[in-house]
C-alpha cells in the first residue's frame, strides 16, 4: 500500500479508498500491529457551516452501540481541530453494488446469502431502538470471504420508543413511499422496505 505523508495517532494513512461532500474514507495501517482500517475523514468547518454536527455525533453515537457480525465494527474516533477521525474495521471487498454491476444476476445462493446477512443486521439494530434510513447497494460492503455488512449510519435514528419520525431522507430508488408524503413514519418498516428493493435487485 503507497503511504500519503500523514498520520493521525498511532495510523498511518494512505489512499482514498470512498469520498463525500463532507468526508473522505481513507485506507490506513495500525503501525503497532499492522492492521489495515478504514478512516473516515470528515472536515470540522463544513460540517459546523451545514449545521450537520449532530448527524455526526450521532452516527458515532449509533455506530458505537452495534456489535455485531454483518455490521461495519468502529474501532476509535480521535480529533484535531479542523478534522474528525472516525476509524472502522476494514472491509476489503467493495460496495455490493459494484459487485451487482459486474454480474447480470447475483446466483441465486449468494443473494439469499447476502439477504440473510442483511436481514440479520437489520433485525439486530431495530431491537436495539435504531433505524438506518438509508439501506441500498452502496452501504452493503463485503469481506474478503464474501460476508455482507452494513455501513454509513450517517443518516440513523434512534427515536423514542412509539414516536413515529418525520424527516424525510434517504435515496430515492429505495425509501418507503410514506417517506415522501411528509408525514410521521415507522422507521422499522422504512427500512424492510429497503431491504425489499434491494432482494429485487439481486
Amino acid at each position: 500500500m503507497g503511504y500519503a505523508n500523514s498520520s493521525i495517532g498511532k495510523y498511518q494513512i494512505g489512499r482514498t479508498i470512498g469520498e463525500g461532500t463532507f468526508a473522505k474514507v481513507k485506507l490506513a495501517v495500525n503501525t503497532v500491529n499492522g492492521q489495515y482500517v478504514a478512516i473516515k475523514i470528515i472536515d470540522k468547518l463544513m460540517v459546523m457551516e451545514n449545521n450537520l454536527m449532530y448527524q455526526v455525533q450521532r452516527e458515532i453515537r449509533t455506530m458505537k452501540l452495534l456489535h455485531h457480525p454483518n455490521i461495519v465494527r468502529i474501532q476509535e474516533v480521535l480529533g484535531t481541530k479542523t478534522k474528525i477521525y472516525i476509524v472502522m474495521e476494514y472491509v476489503s471487498g467493495g460496495q455490493l453494488s459494484d459487485k451487482m454491476s459486474c454480474v447480470k444476476r447475483v446466483n441465486e445462493g449468494e443473494a439469499r446469502k447476502h439477504f440473510q446477512q442483511l436481514i440479520d443486521a437489520v433485525d439486530y439494530c431495530h431491537c436495539r431502538g435504531v433505524y438506518h434510513r438509508d439501506l441500498k447497494p452502496q452501504n452493503l460492503l463485503l469481506d474478503n470471504k464474501g460476508n455482507l455488512k452494513v455501513s454509513d449510519f450517517g443518516l440513523s435514528a434512534l427515536p423514542k420508543p412509539g414516536n413515529l419520525l418525520s424527516t424525510a431522507c434517504g435515496s430515492p430508488s429505495y425509501v418507503a413511499p410514506e417517506l415522501l408524503l411528509n408525514k410521521g413514519y415507522e422507521g422499522a418498516a422504512a427500512d424492510v422496505w429497503s431491504c425489499g428493493v434491494i432482494l429485487f435487485e439481486l
